[in-house]
């Protein structure tokens, strides 16, 4: 087996390139809302909450596929777990954007570097949990 299917077996990966791919939305829903006036915090907030949607989808039909929930009812749970358990590593996403946005110099307060920061302190927590609440078999 070569050293690249050994790393497309690991879950985190896989995880992490769906949060890779969930960044553009999260960012673009972010400078939208900020463009519309609501402010950099609940612009931030809205944010998240497309690119968590759009990462559940992503995470399963691409890292859990073999455990994703079956039917529209299981599905809807489904993702309302996911919104729940990613609410842990979204209040420190957020929470870290927010500090750094308030409080830090420059660089480290630009919306987008903020965002990034917050987002990959965040997958620990997301990928951790979504693995053992969320993705956790048909039901």
């Amino acid at each position: 087996m070569t050293i690249l299917e050994r790393l497309k077996r690991l879950s985190i990966l896989r995880f992490a390139v769906i949060g890779a791919l969930g960044m553009p939305v999260d960012w673009g829903v972010l400078q939208l809302m900020v463009h519309w006036g609501s402010g950099p915090y609940l612009g931030r907030l809205v944010s998240w909450f497309c690119a968590a949607t759009f990462t559940w989808a992503g995470n399963r039909y691409f890292t859990f596929a073999a455990t994703r929930a079956r039917g529209l009812l299981a599905t809807g749970r489904e993702w309302l777990r996911f919104l729940a358990a990613n609410a842990v590593g979204g209040l420190v996403n957020v929470g870290l954007y927010s500090v750094l946005v308030r409080f830090a110099p420059p660089p480290l307060n630009d919306l987008t570097v903020a965002l990034v920061l917050g987002v990959l302190l965040g997958l620990v927590f997301n990928f951790t949990l979504s693995k053992k609440i969320v993705f956790k078999g048909p039901i």
